[in-house]
């Protein structure tokens, strides 16, 4: 089975624009790079992936475009959409031949309704114009702001990093439900089965994911790709093997074709991948 992984991370401690893992996150406060990720993963199934920025800096963008490694299939980088260079800056970026994306930290803004913002709107325009797709790295309160926000913007391409990062850890299904079925009724968003373990509870097993999994197959369908959330994946205690094999669990029996398509298809689909 051939992976394209639709989510992982490089960082070097101190490198450029890098802050985060700080010391506070002990099992992710190291380097991690593309040979890293080959050792664990120890699998020839892996046939690349889409690297996707963890600082909210140009100079670490700028750095992952240097790393030259047949594994990054595609880059998914960060610009301040409401800088007034910000369409200058996604054209030059634009050029690389591995980007694909743009990934606001939404997560970390305190506003919600952010994304709605009209200086934005240049930013999404060049987005569009340059054809760069938008990671939604979102939470549950976002999700209705997201609907309006990919409805404003019928022809930008949009991925839920994460599934929206459910409450799982409280097992709590709603609201999330109903607006993560809204959004897929939307036929530009796609949605990451990723970073699921870390929101869970400590010691909580990867079967209480079961009925948050259940939905986003149903809801998706194709639209729906996996993602390791290689190294983040580390914090919750789990190895880049042990979420795989959760992920096969979860999903239940199914397809050659639909495994191949959740784990390898969507991802090329989506970011435009070739290989």
């Amino acid at each position: 089975m051939r992976i394209t992984d639709a989510h992982i991370h490089f960082w070097r401690i101190g490198g450029p624009g890098q802050v985060w893992p700080d010391a506070a996150w002990p099992a992710l406060h190291q380097d991690f790079l593309p040979h890293d990720l080959i050792a664990e993963a120890a699998t020839p199934d892996l046939a690349g992936g889409v690297l996707v920025q963890s600082q909210a800096d140009d100079r670490d963008t700028d750095w992952m475009l240097t790393l030259d490694d047949p594994l990054i299939r595609a880059i998914v980088g960060w610009v301040d959409l409401s800088h007034p260079d910000a369409t200058d800056r996604i054209a030059a970026l634009a050029r690389h031949p591995r980007m694909r994306g743009l990934r606001p930290m939404l997560q970390g803004i305190g506003d919600t309704e952010w994304m709605l913002r009209t200086d934005l709107a240049p930013a999404i325009d060049a987005m569009i114009a340059h054809g760069l797709r938008f990671d939604a790295l979102v939470e549950p309160r976002h999700l209705a702001v997201l609907y309006r926000f990919a409805s404003r913007w019928p022809d930008l391409p949009i991925v839920i990093d994460h599934a929206a990062k459910p409450h799982v850890a409280a097992g709590r299904l709603d609201p999330w439900r109903d607006e993560i079925a809204a959004l897929a009724a939307l036929p530009n968003i796609w949605c990451k089965l990723s970073g699921l373990r870390t929101e869970q509870s400590p010691g909580q097993p990867h079967a209480a994911l079961r009925p948050y999994v259940a939905h986003l197959v149903a809801s998706f369908g194709d639209r729906l790709m996996w993602g390791s959330d290689w190294p983040v994946l580390r914090h919750a205690g789990d190895r880049y093997t042990d979420w795989i094999a959760a992920t096969r669990d979860l999903i239940g029996p199914s397809t050659p074709e639909h495994q191949a398509r959740l784990f390898d298809g969507a991802a090329r689909a989506f970011y435009g991948i070739d290989i």
